[in-house]
């Protein structure tokens, strides 16, 4: 099956807009989701390329857990199109339909990557 087709090759390329991105994320992510915090959802902070089930602290769906998936643009927008098609028993639900704001999500996601470490202060 194919999730999202058109769009897998434009997803986190130019054709996302990242500041429309970060206001589609805050609209309809961010009621359980945030950049840095764990709430009902994981912290996407870094989310692109990490490994699906690992944010820390976060107490994931047994089949999220163990699908083995890493998050590259194609695969999150796979999960933003049908996330219970993508992965049966996971207890996400929330679909984003359109495929522009799919684009702009995960523009906006890769553009925000993990912290880097801090420096030490002396």
């Amino acid at each position: 099956m194919t999730f999202g087709g058109a769009l897998l090759a434009s997803a986190g390329s130019s054709r996302g807009d990242p500041a429309r991105g970060a206001e589609v994320y805050q609209t309809k992510c961010g009621g359980c989701h945030s950049l840095d915090s764990n709430r009902v959802g994981p912290l996407h902070r870094g989310v692109v390329g990490r490994r699906a089930g690992s944010a820390p602290g976060f107490h994931y769906s047994k089949a999220l857990s163990a699908s083995r998936i890493v998050w590259t643009p194609t695969n999150l927008d796979r999960w933003l199109t049908a996330p219970t098609l993508m992965v049966p028993g996971t207890l996400m639900g929330f679909r984003l339909g359109s495929p522009q704001d799919r684009a702009d999500v995960i523009t906006y996601l890769a553009k925000n990557p993990t912290r880097p470490a801090q420096a030490s202060r002396p």
